[in-house]
């Protein structure tokens, strides 16, 4: 297949890009490299399969162009972390929203077969049920949120009423290699290895024993993949890992000294993915052990040398829109 994917040169957009290249297909990756990276490509860059362009999915006119003869649509682009979201809401919109309707008219206008959006587990606010079902009430607690569910929206209608063939895979906690090393305070990971590879004590938030789907980053690429092959159509898929793990229980794997902030508000003590419905229909699920995945990014814990280092009074200066915004004192 002939395979675009939006935001190709981030996190997990990197990762499937090389999975795709591996699985013989042609892959063009469109991102603006406002926080994607062209050395996280570096193993496909010379393959002949791959092309790189780089365009922004807010300019419909050049988004357009990267489209021909496309088979099938990955869009993982888009703005990410919680607190950026809360102080510039109509970024957000304008990326996760308008974004996410400008790569769908595209795959529309081109022919796609298959168009895979990006999801985002956090539209579900804090949940009444673990493990959490697709069923779920949705209750984003912050733009960030809300933007991606309007974004999942969008695929929806455009499924159903101009039938591109579309699929939602709403993301739990991904993690590995190549996660976001700079930008705002965000992911636990990028946090505490930084800290860790400086010798800084942990900053854990509220008493660690919040449990979060931590999914590794490769089989999360799988689910994407395993979504394009498939021949569903028109749902909204959980990705997680099948179980869940203590913020406690990292520090004890990366090992290294804690100290403990307070807990913020939106967030929930818990994610837990129900993984039922895409095993059933698309018969995709994690294979990579927490543990597993832990000692494969403190194989790459040079990584992070350039990250920020965080620590309680950074981390309270950067959320502090994140509990005024909330009405926390």
């Amino acid at each position: 297949m002939k395979t675009l994917i939006t935001g190709g040169a981030g996190f997990i957009g990197s990762h499937l890009a090389e999975l795709l290249v591996t699985k013989g297909h042609e892959v063009v990756v469109v991102d603006n490299l406002i926080s994607g990276r062209m050395a996280n490509l570096s193993a496909v860059a010379a393959d002949p399969r791959f092309r790189f362009m780089n365009i922004d999915i807010c300019d419909p006119t050049r988004l357009e162009r990267a489209f021909e003869g496309i088979n099938w649509v990955f869009h993982l682009a888009g703005l990410a972390d919680i607190v950026p979201s809360i102080e510039r809401p109509q970024q957000y919109f304008t990326t996760n929203v308008t974004g996410t309707f400008n790569v769908l008219e595209c795959a529309r206008r081109a022919g796609a077969n298959r168009f895979v959006y990006a999801a985002s587990s956090s539209s579900y606010g804090v949940p009444d049920v673990y493990p959490t079902p697709e069923s779920a009430p949705i209750r984003p607690q912050y733009p960030y949120a809300l933007t991606k569910y309007m974004g999942e929206e969008l695929v929806r209608h455009w499924c159903q009423v101009y039938k591109l063939p579309a699929i939602s895979l709403r993301l739990f906690n991904v993690y590995g290699t190549r996660s976001r090393t700079t930008g705002a305070y965000g992911a636990v990971f990028g946090v505490f290895l930084a800290q860790k590879l400086n010798g800084r004590p942990f900053t854990v938030v509220g008493n660690g024993a919040q449990t979060r789907d931590f999914t590794y980053v490769t089989d999360v690429a799988e689910a994407f993949l395993c979504a394009a092959e498939s021949t569903v159509s028109g749902e909204s898929l959980n990705v997680g890992s099948g179980h869940h793990y203590s913020v406690n229980r990292l520090v004890e794997l990366l090992g290294g000294k804690v100290e403990y902030i307070p807990k913020r508000p939106g967030e929930p003590d818990c994610t837990f993915a129900d993984v039922t419905k895409i095993m059933q229909l698309i018969g995709w699920r994690a294979k990579i052990s927490f543990e597993e995945g832990v000692a494969k990014m403190l194989n790459h814990i040079e990584d992070w040398k350039d990250a920020p280092i965080w620590d309680p009074s950074s981390i309270s200066q950067a959320t502090e829109g994140w509990f005024r915004y909330l009405g926390v004192s």
